[in-house]
């Protein structure tokens, strides 16, 4: 019979498989070990959440429970094997995210792309802000990088790291240089009434008069065949 097709795993679930591939554990105790290792700065870590993930992953076979323990008058707790088939599911799952890019749709570019109905002077302020945020945020990779390097942790664990530090200092650089932009007058921006906030003037070109002449269609690599995309399983 064939196997019934589960939606793809969640970064959530992805987490829990594959500390699953290291070792049987009850949930609390995935949960202090994503805490611990800072996985919380790449997934939405949440106790009810990750219960729930624990759930629905052995309701499809992705998990099992391996037994019931309890330790004195703390409430009982279940430990989870991953299966054979969750191990095939979670590499599967990292070669499907990994082999192509993706729409995400982050919600900051969908901010940036109404940003002009903002006064200057708060799109200004909320981007030295934002920007205050980022350079916060680069200063904790650094500090994780440097301990990982100082503990001599394998280079494979930690990867993601430079990736965000890469993708943080990226951005950090582009509020840096559109805050200069828009600060010495050379991004065209609309006039706002302080007391209506209601626009006061408009830019001499609006989206109403480019609507004649729409953007490209976006055009999308062609997908690879299954076949040519299989991952191999390490022995």
């Amino acid at each position: 019979m064939a196997q019934q097709a589960y939606p793809p795993a969640t970064p959530l679930a992805i987490a829990v498989l594959a500390l699953l591939e290291e070792r049987p554990m009850h949930p609390y105790e995935m949960y202090q070990t994503l805490i611990t290792r800072r996985e919380d700065m790449l997934i939405k870590v949440r106790p009810g959440s990750l219960y729930h993930t624990v759930a629905r992953l052995a309701d499809q076979e992705l998990v099992r429970s391996e037994g019931v323990d309890r330790a004195g008058n703390r409430p009982e707790r279940t430990t989870y094997r991953i299966t054979a088939r969750g191990r095939d599911a979670l590499r599967d799952r990292i070669a499907e995210i990994v082999r192509r890019p993706i729409a995400e749709y982050p919600i900051f570019p969908v901010a940036l792309g109404e940003l002009h109905n903002l006064p200057k002077r708060d799109v200004l302020a909320l981007l030295r802000e934002r920007l205050g945020h980022l350079d916060t945020e680069i200063a904790d990779v650094d500090m994780l990088i440097a301990w990982a390097e100082e503990h001599v942790v394998p280079r494979r664990y930690w990867i993601a790291l430079p990736y965000l530090r890469t993708s943080l200092d990226a951005e950090a650089a582009w509020v840096r240089d559109f805050i200069a932009e828009l600060d010495s007058g050379a991004v065209e921006w609309a006039e706002f009434d302080p007391e209506t906030g209601a626009r006061s003037t408009q830019p001499d070109q609006t989206w109403a008069d480019i609507g004649s002449r729409p953007p490209p269609v976006q055009r999308r690599s062609a997908a690879n065949s299954p076949a040519d995309l299989s991952v191999s399983k390490p022995s």
